[in-house]
């Protein structure tokens, strides 16, 4: 959809293609669809050297991704306090404007750099690379990027992340799999939020949803949670310690991983 509209351009990347830089058109050029396309290869750039600062310091970075309130920051609030003493935590927030989700993350003890990115729809790699300057790595285990609220242009992004999770409230419906199947197809997991509206929201059916899935082509875990009630957290906790346990083996196969929170072991495998 970037390619079309033209969002692919933000305030981040927009130097590229000023006067002068990188990807900077000739006179007259008119090559519209051949410029996007250079700044997103440049985008992809961008996300390797971001992944690859995570990787140095053990981090595994998830991208979040939903649409608008279906309960990404809630999420993070009730996944600090459930890790609390177990996992080191931070947070890069995306919004159009505001701090308010970064505000709420910091209320619970966690670093949080917002980003705003005005009229774009999605964050980018270069985005995300300038908030990693404001993050001290060392010695966290996960850092989260709860992405702009949107179910379309975020999965055409590739910010740097290990893995994507994708939430799916019970207010929007059970369909939207089939409706947008690029973002749920890009899912590593996807959650479905507020099942504490289940027993008021009968329209909405679990087997439907996860049918949906199945026919865009994913075969992904689902879980059901709910963010008020706690139903689910201790599974979508246990799944997060176990990934980044994978990804800790995955960069080092040949050593003994670091656990989770211990920080002490950092420096030696990983580096500074």
């Amino acid at each position: 959809m970037c390619r079309d509209c033209g969002c692919s351009i933000t305030h981040a990347n927009e130097h590229l293609l000023s006067p002068g830089g990188l990807l900077a058109p000739p006179p007259q050029a008119t090559q519209s669809v051949s410029l996007l396309s250079h700044l997103l290869s440049q985008n992809d750039r961008e996300a390797e050297h971001n992944r690859r600062h995570f990787d140095n310091h053990g981090v595994l970075a998830i991208n979040l991704m939903s649409s608008p309130g279906a309960g990404k920051t809630a999420l993070l609030e009730h996944t600090i306090e459930a890790l609390r003493g177990r996992l080191r935590m931070a947070v890069i927030e995306g919004d159009l404007a505001t701090e308010n989700d970064a505000r709420r993350i910091r209320a619970k003890g966690v670093p949080a750099v917002q980003i705003t990115t005005g009229s774009a729809c999605h964050l980018d790699a270069q985005m995300v690379h300038g908030a990693l300057h404001e993050l001290q790595l060392t010695g966290l285990d996960i850092v989260f990027i709860e992405n702009v609220g949107n179910l379309v242009c975020p999965a055409s992004f590739d910010l740097g992340q290990h893995r994507n999770v994708t939430l799916l409230s019970v207010p929007e419906g059970d369909d939207k799999p089939e409706k947008y199947p690029v973002m749920f197809r890009a899912a590593d997991l996807l959650l479905l939020t507020k099942c504490d509206l289940l027993t008021v929201l009968p329209e909405f059916d679990v087997q439907r949803a996860q049918s949906s899935l199945r026919t865009v082509g994913s075969d992904v875990p689902v879980m059901q949670l709910s963010s008020r009630t706690g139903i689910g957290v201790e599974a979508w906790c246990k799944w997060l310690t176990e990934e980044l346990q994978s990804h800790r083996r995955s960069l080092r196969p040949d050593q003994e991983a670091r656990s989770p929170g211990d920080t002490a072991l950092a420096p030696r495998l990983y580096g500074p």
